[in-house]
């Protein structure tokens, strides 16, 4: 075998082969992009959807705190409730207390009207000039047909709106939900027994 022929066996890759390298790399390399991006984009979501849930359940467990303290019921509707309650565990006496949905253009927000009694009802009377609003969600989500609050009787049973006793409200039940990026929602519902209502307001 002559040193040339050696030498040409031995010179390197063809073009073919140069090119069927270079065909494979651009391959792996996009399967592993695509990969990636797709992981990282399920994980962001996953991160997001847990971030909503979190802050979800912190406001729903605030919100039956509340409820949980409530002395008397004034008024209540599917997305709307007036109470007596302390907003404040270091509060001496309770505060005349208004859930409500308001919705601006396109988005809805679940506030609270504060407004600080004098004393205890029957005695004490609203101090409307101390009076303050709260954003307790700012972007609220509603799926459709939904109620932010529903009633519930002794045996724990929803009742049916309008309510013309409210003595028969034994519970509230908080009814949150989120957005979650599969495009569904995820809902958080709390109930809460009305233990320290008074019948005398």
């Amino acid at each position: 075998m002559s040193f040339h022929n050696a030498y040409q066996r031995q010179a390197g890759f063809t073009l073919v082969e140069l090119m069927i390298s270079i065909i494979l790399t651009a391959l792996i390399s996009t399967t592993f992009l695509i990969f990636f991006k797709s992981s990282f984009f399920n994980y962001l979501n996953l991160q997001q959807d847990a971030t909503s849930l979190t802050q979800l359940d912190t406001q729903a467990a605030r919100i039956a705190n509340v409820m949980r303290g409530s002395t008397g019921i004034v008024s209540v509707a599917a997305n709307d409730v007036v109470i007596y309650s302390y907003f404040y565990p270091s509060d001496t006496y309770v505060s005349l207390l208004h859930y409500y949905l308001q919705t601006t253009g396109s988005t809805t927000q679940l506030k609270a009207d504060l407004t600080p009694m004098s004393a205890n009802p029957p005695i004490g009377t609203p101090l409307t000039a101390q009076a303050r609003t709260f954003v307790i969600i700012d972007n609220f989500y509603q799926p459709t047909g939904g109620s932010l609050f529903t009633y519930l009787s002794s045996s724990g049973s929803p009742l049916s709106l309008p309510i013309s006793d409210l003595q028969t409200i034994k519970g509230i039940q908080v009814n949150l939900a989120a957005k979650i990026s599969n495009g569904g929602n995820q809902a958080l519902n709390l109930q809460v027994s009305l233990r320290n209502r008074k019948t005398n307001l």
